[in-house]
């Protein structure tokens, strides 16, 4: 296996794309990461290995049978426990009580960077709801930063910051209110977006009359290291970009 887990995402998928790299391989090198360093953050709450692994093989099958496998082909990505889900995964929105909880449905936004070839390697910890400048809870523990494990990632997409920042993910996932993405992503030295409200879907449509008091306007967004990959990121969720689904607003 050649190449490194800090690698841009975006040559990544080009290299996967092009059969210059196997997405077989690449997973298995983030894997092996996560084996060596992922103690050190306590980033991820589940890891879905099997499921990645998996897919890595269809979407190497995809390349050789001339498919095109998508534009995030092979790209291991990480989804924040809070925000997003993915159908049979474990969702526990940094919940003790909620440890056993079972998504029963893959929102919208990760059922679009599948659709675009993206992997999923599993998902990341969160303070309780997202409540919290820090992530930490009393499922899972703090989450630290990669450069000093005294420190903490921030909140409350912490997880996916220092799984990124770390290279054991290629993207990482999150949300934001107010600085649930760019906290993080400052604490660990990686970039963050916080788009425009309705830019990157939700799965319920908000009820605008509440958005003023109990309802917050939060917003999906990314985590990634090379600034250049913000905004591919973001297109690929866009609700300009695809077709509307029953789910999007």
């Amino acid at each position: 296996m050649t190449g490194s887990t800090f690698d841009s995402a975006i040559d990544l998928a080009a290299a996967i794309r092009s059969g210059e790299r196997s997405p077989v391989d690449v997973l298995e090198t983030h894997l092996d990461r996560i084996d060596e360093r992922g103690d050190r953050t306590n980033a991820f709450v589940t890891l879905l290995a099997d499921e990645a692994r998996e897919r890595a093989h269809e979407i190497e099958a995809a390349i050789e049978r001339g498919e095109d496998p998508g534009p995030l082909a092979g790209v291991p990505i990480a989804i924040k426990d809070l925000s997003d889900s993915k159908a049979g995964v474990r969702h526990t929105y940094g919940m003790a009580p909620l440890a056993g909880n079972v998504a029963d449905r893959t929102t919208v936004a990760v059922r679009r960077l599948e659709d675009a070839g993206a992997i999923v390697l599993g998902t990341t910890n969160t303070p309780e709801l997202g409540h919290t400048v820090r992530t930490d809870n009393e499922l899972q523990g703090p989450t630290a930063t990669p450069f000093d494990p005294e420190r903490n990632a921030g909140g409350s997409s912490g997880g996916s910051a220092a799984a990124l920042a770390d290279g054991l993910c290629a993207l990482a996932m999150g949300s934001d209110v107010g600085g649930s993405l760019r906290t993080p992503a400052a604490c660990c030295a990686v970039a963050s977006i916080k788009p425009s409200f309705g830019v990157v879907p939700r799965d319920a449509r908000p009820d605008r009359a509440r958005l003023g008091g109990t309802r917050r306007p939060g917003r999906r967004g990314s985590l990634q290291r090379p600034a250049a990959e913000r905004r591919g990121g973001r297109e690929l969720r866009r609700s300009d970009r695809h077709d509307r689904g029953s789910r999007d607003p």
